[in-house]
């Protein structure tokens, strides 16, 4: 059996505010790489709960956040449709992936 390891660390002002987040995965031929945010979730099958742990630095433009949670939408379904494959959860989630993205591009307007 194998093992491998993903580590993240968080650099933090006096008020405990992210200014740096950086993670590394030896495997996947990252190391270091600098990010402005972070979006992870486990499930808890005991407590049939999900963890989750989302940060951002303060330097994180709100125009780049609004991407972030758009393609993290985007990727949840992609998740569902592997893992699930339930075609109307999958429409639900694309639906309201093109509303969020055409209010993303008026406010860019």
């Amino acid at each position: 059996m194998k093992e491998t390891e993903i580590t993240i660390k968080v650099k933090l002002d006096q008020n405990n505010i992210p200014e740096e987040i950086m993670w590394s995965a030896p495997d996947g031929g990252m190391k270091d790489q600098l990010s402005k945010a972070i979006f992870l979730s486990f499930w808890d099958s005991r407590q049939k709960e999900t963890l989750k742990m989302d940060l951002w630095t303060k330097e994180m433009p709100i125009d780049e956040m609004k991407t972030f949670m758009l393609q993290t939408l985007q990727s949840m379904n992609q998740t569902i449709s592997k893992a699930i494959g339930n075609e109307d959860l999958i429409k639900i989630i694309d639906e309201f992936s093109q509303k969020f993205e055409s209010k993303i591009n008026e406010d860019t307007k």
